[in-house]
């Protein structure tokens, strides 16, 4: 069982691989980041969080009841699909580029906030890693009473405020803070990160310490 800190620091990796991940929310930040300002990205974060809080509260309120009853075919479905974002991160950050996520298309900058929760229920992907990792992380801490359960979204919202912001600041400044290189470097050692965990996730299970 991980205990609080450990949980934190596993959050905050796994939920920066997410917020790392091209896709709709960081088109978002980017786009409204020209006309808004760094705080665009403390509020599209906003919004993404509002999204998932409500998945949560799904979690802890039904879903948890039955999924406890499975421990066993969760952890296997977590790790699993641990390893499986790993391996895509690993594949997608050899040509990733924050300068690619740019789109010509007008975007709205009066709301941040909705654009943010907008573009992630809208993303498949967003779904599919809260119908995995994310749905078997907060279950896993859930094992460990409510407490722990917190300390992951609070970990994973750590990630995601601080990624968004790096990004809007960057932009907002005409300049970007991370070169495409170190974006890579950073998303290699994340898919590194999640393929070493999931594989230590289900070698627990058939060996417990």
């Amino acid at each position: 069982m991980l205990d609080t800190l450990q949980m934190f620091l596993f959050a905050f990796v796994v939920g920066l691989t997410g917020a790392l991940a091209p896709g709709p929310t960081l088109v978002a930040t980017i786009n409204a980041s020209v006309a808004g300002g760094w705080t665009v990205g403390p509020r599209v974060t906003f919004g993404h969080m509002l999204s998932e809080l409500i998945i949560v509260i799904l979690i802890i309120s039904g879903l948890s009841t039955v999924a406890l009853r499975y421990t066993t075919a969760v952890a296997v479905i977590g790790g699993v699909a641990l390893i499986a974002f790993g391996l895509l991160t690993l594949a997608g950050s050899r040509h990733v580029s924050l300068a690619g996520n740019r789109s010509t298309e007008a975007t709205v900058t009066s709301s941040p906030f909705f654009a943010g929760f907008v573009t992630s229920v809208a993303n498949p992907h967003f779904w599919i890693w809260w119908l995995t990792v994310g749905g078997a992380m907060v279950i896993a801490g859930l094992a460990g009473g409510i407490f722990l359960a917190c300390v992951f979204m609070a970990g994973h919202w750590c990630a995601d405020l601080g990624w968004y912001t790096v990004v809007s600041t960057g932009i907002a400044k005409g300049r970007t803070i991370l070169t495409d290189t170190a974006y890579r470097w950073i998303m290699t050692a994340c898919g590194i990160f999640l393929v070493i965990f999931g594989a230590y996730y289900l070698v627990h299970l058939v060996i417990p310490a």
